[in-house]
């Protein structure tokens, strides 16, 4: 019998997640039966979509949704070998019986020196997000300016630097000096502080005067107003997130600004990266491949101990975090 420790939303949010909206519970897990297999949580993610998506998907009471990188500790199914690592959506807990429904095997050929946590950011669900809203949204092409927002984050610095692999001008917004430093580490054209900067929109035209032809969206709010005003005719907007939104209590209306869209004839669509599943374990390897050429450099926010659960959650949705934000158990 293995005791598993597990994070429980006590009550839905009510504006910014406090320490009393969680609770730890400790339950006994059974032996696996034929066809199962007993995880252990080694590296555990926390990304604000668990924000948004608490209020839609969870009940009170129920475990914080999420995934991680598991080991196999013990296994009556073939297919998950003793020892073999895996991703998993088994949200916060340390140890899941699984039938192995939904578990994704590491790949392969993932090299002994590079740290399994990626498999939660770069080489993951993040990554994906933004091949696929480089790709598959946007069709970005070489030579065309590229604006991202939350620009030090998991997904916003991948988007950065396949933009610079694909040959085009990338700016960055981010919210510090320090992430200001590292996105121009990572090749960015362009960043900026949007905390600091007396103008936005002065911002946004001295880094890129003719406009901008793509715009990777994460952050939403009124800020997105005035970027639409700086975008190119015909110019594409992929829609990835809204996380200056997320702890409202009362949901923002407005500024519309369809008038903008129509009269540049812009393209926006929202997308969820699960809609090309069925390429994820090609776009994985070329994730890999980057990574291992050194074209693609990744950066952690690693908080240690499954009881920082809650405040590796709270602080990412901070901002406190540059790049991936995990958990190390």
């Amino acid at each position: 019998m293995v005791k598993a420790k597990s994070w429980v939303m006590t009550q839905h949010f009510d504006g910014f997640p406090k320490k009393s909206d969680f609770g730890l519970k400790v339950e006994e897990l059974p032996e696996p039966k034929d066809g199962e297999v007993l995880l252990e949580a080694v590296f555990l993610s926390v990304d604000p979509y668990m924000r948004l998506l608490s209020k839609i998907h969870m009940k009170e009471g129920g475990v914080m949704i999420g995934e991680q990188v598991a080991k196999v500790i013990q296994s009556k199914n073939p297919a998950f070998p003793v020892g073999s690592h895996v991703v998993s959506d088994s949200g916060w807990r340390t140890h899941t019986l699984s039938d192995g429904t939904g578990l994704t095997p590491i790949l392969p050929e993932w090299p002994k020196d590079v740290s399994l946590s990626l498999a939660l950011g770069a080489i993951g669900m993040p990554g994906l997000t933004a091949v696929y809203g480089i790709e598959d949204v946007l069709g970005l092409k070489e030579g065309e300016t590229l604006l991202v927002n939350a620009a030090a984050g998991a997904v916003g610095s991948v988007v950065g630097q396949i933009a610079k692999i694909k040959g085009c001008k990338v700016v960055g917004s981010a919210g510090s000096d320090a992430k200001v430093v590292f996105l121009k580490e990572l090749g960015f054209d362009e960043v900026f502080n949007y905390k600091t900067v007396g103008s936005l929109e002065e911002a946004l035209r001295k880094a890129s005067p003719e406009g901008y032809d793509c715009f990777f969206e994460n952050v939403g709010g009124s800020s997105s107003f005035i970027v639409l005003q700086q975008m190119k005719n015909f110019g594409r907007i992929a829609v990835c997130g809204s996380i200056s939104t997320y702890n409202d209590s009362e949901p923002q209306t407005g500024p519309y600004s369809f008038f903008t869209v129509i009269l540049k004839q812009l393209k926006m669509e929202g997308f969820i990266y699960s809609r090309w599943q069925h390429k994820n374990h090609e776009t994985l390897k070329r994730l890999l491949a980057w990574v291992k050429e050194g074209k693609l450099q990744c950066r952690e926010h690693v908080t240690k101990g499954f009881e920082n659960m809650p405040a590796a959650f709270m602080g990412m949705l901070q901002g406190e975090n540059t790049g991936k934000a995990v958990v190390a158990v």
